[in-house]
């Protein structure tokens, strides 16, 4: 076992002129922080001359408490460690010396008001919180965590932190570090088609604050939002943490159905949309539905949160342009994140801000935390500036179309007449539809159990689905493991259906009107 550090020194508090002795008073402190777990098994102590010299009294009566909570079993010498808490107390020893063993009645307990949270608190509980739970322990970012140029980083962090300043050590701005939010702006020129400076650029610490800056900063309590159906769990606690009211908008083959939203709710405040390769569906919103929903916009005044999450990667032709990119009334919030195509841990997202928010988003964000750490900032921005970022993401197109070849050829051998994997615009990710009845969240539990990044179809809903679904990340996924990860995808279907003998091809429907239908 390890033992923690014993500098600390314990809020003890001694009675000179008590009843009882100090050395009684020092073991009893101790005893009952003990057995209420105030210090915990294995817990170093601070050392006899260090407490007394503390607690302003002589060494003899530290040494005394000591010398019986060694005898009584509480403490535990050991060489060139120190003094600890025992990793075992005796069962005699459960209870400090007059105190009952045997637990209260219960109609001694007292009665206790009903602890209440807030009507948002709660609301944020469910499916959404169980996506990030159910995560397994592996990376889970785009790209195998072996081919991370991790040398390269290292080096470029280490440059800054060596010459970290006084300046970048103080409250910094809370948009960002200029010279990152320039590189930035370069950045999303080059490979986004965007036109935008550093002075509309806010760093956030991952799309998912960025997300919840934009939902604090456009709408009140009480706003209805359009939000893609199935769509991102994350938007849904985003924009419900902000008193937001979602309005489930469904998605096709084109995309969001802008025209069904215009039927069902004329009072919306904004729409949140992933239109460069949709979540989970992986489609890519067609140049009429972006004109709809832009057009939809500007005559309400109302504002379009794109989430450009993975908006990098695209289909064999290369990435979609942004919604932004066509945004002539400046309507469009732009969310993107370099957390993507880095590593999770990176925690380095953006929002393009309009020039005229800018003052008001960087308000919502200094509520919040302030401002970003600057350190991977400019590191990342070193990144950028000496091309290996553009280097990477190259690299990782190449990589992930193949593997999600490698794994769409693979599911089709081994399950079919079970799965149907659906045809994707994008590369990061596929989603199979699953027989009806088998239940997607008990299945993807299992197999992140097993270390694989499966999620459930359903989470994504408002409303359940006719059919669930799994949505497999293969971008991180080695092809060396993908006959395991297949292997393991089969065993856990067969708990909930018959899988056929024959490698028949089952007839295939519409799965977006499959999808659309009501449960």
């Amino acid at each position: 076992m390890s033992h923690t550090s014993a500098q600390f020194i314990p809020p003890m508090a001694l009675d000179p002129a008590g009843d009882a002795p100090l050395y009684q008073q020092i073991f009893g402190w101790f005893q009952r922080a003990i057995l209420t777990g105030t210090l915990r098994p294995g817990q170093r102590v601070p050392s006899t001359r260090d407490l007394a010299k503390a607690l302003s009294v002589s060494r003899i009566p530290v040494l005394s408490a000591y010398e019986l909570l060694v005898a009584e079993g509480y403490f535990k010498p050991l060489t060139g460690v120190g003094t600890c808490v025992a990793t075992t107390i005796p069962g005699t020893l459960a209870h400090p010396k007059g105190e009952s063993a045997s637990p209260p009645r219960a109609e001694a307990l007292p009665i206790r008001a009903k602890r209440r949270v807030s009507r948002r608190a709660a609301q944020l509980r469910g499916p959404a919180q169980r996506w990030l739970q159910d995560m397994p322990a592996a990376p889970s970012g785009i790209g195998v965590p072996d081919e991370f140029p991790s040398g390269i980083w290292s080096r470029l962090v280490s440059r800054h932190a060596r010459r970290i300043s006084g300046e970048l050590m103080a409250y910094g701005d809370p948009m960002g570090v200029e010279p990152f939010r320039s590189a930035l702006a370069q950045y999303l020129g080059a490979f986004r088609g965007i036109r935008c400076d550093e002075s509309q650029i806010l760093v956030t610490t991952g799309a998912q604050q960025a997300l919840q800056i934009c939902a604090f900063a456009v709408l009140d309590p009480g706003d209805r939002v359009w939000v893609e159906e199935p769509g991102y769990p994350g938007a849904h606690q985003a924009f419900r943490a902000a008193g937001g009211h979602l309005v489930p908008i469904p998605v096709d083959s084109q995309g969001l159905d802008v025209a069904f939203g215009l039927g069902s709710d004329h009072h919306v405040r904004a729409a949140y949309v992933t239109p460069a390769d949709q979540f989970p569906l992986g489609v890519s919103m067609s140049g009429a539905r972006r004109r709809e929903l832009l057009g939809w916009a500007d005559r309400k005044s109302a504002w379009i949160i794109e989430d450009d999450y993975g908006g990098e990667f695209g289909a064999d032709g290369g990435p979609l342009a942004p919604l932004k990119t066509l945004d002539t009334a400046d309507r469009v919030i732009y969310v993107g994140t370099l957390s993507a195509v880095m590593f999770p841990a990176l925690r380095l997202g953006y929002i393009v801000v309009p020039k005229d928010l800018a003052e008001v988003f960087a308000a919502v964000r200094n509520a919040g935390d302030i401002f970003p750490s600057p350190l991977y900032q400019l590191a990342m921005t070193d990144f950028m500036g000496e091309g290996h970022l553009s280097r990477r993401i190259k690299r990782m197109r190449a990589t992930c179309t193949k593997r999600a070849h490698a794994l769409t050829s693979a599911l089709r051998s081994e399950l079919s007449g079970v799965l149907e994997v659906l045809e994707s615009d994008g590369t990061t990710r596929l989603l199979a539809l699953l027989p009806l009845a088998v239940p997607d969240i008990e299945v993807a539990h299992s197999l992140s159990i097993a270390g694989f990044r499966i999620k459930a179809l359903s989470q994504c809903y408002l409303h359940p689905p006719a059919r669930g679904g799994l949505i497999l990340d293969h971008a991180n996924l080695e092809f060396d493991s993908m006959p395991e990860a297949v292997f393991a995808l089969k065993a856990a279907l067969g708990r909930y259906c018959v899988l056929p003998s024959s490698q028949r091809r089952a007839p295939r429907a519409d799965p977006h009107a499959v999808l659309r239908a009501p449960a």
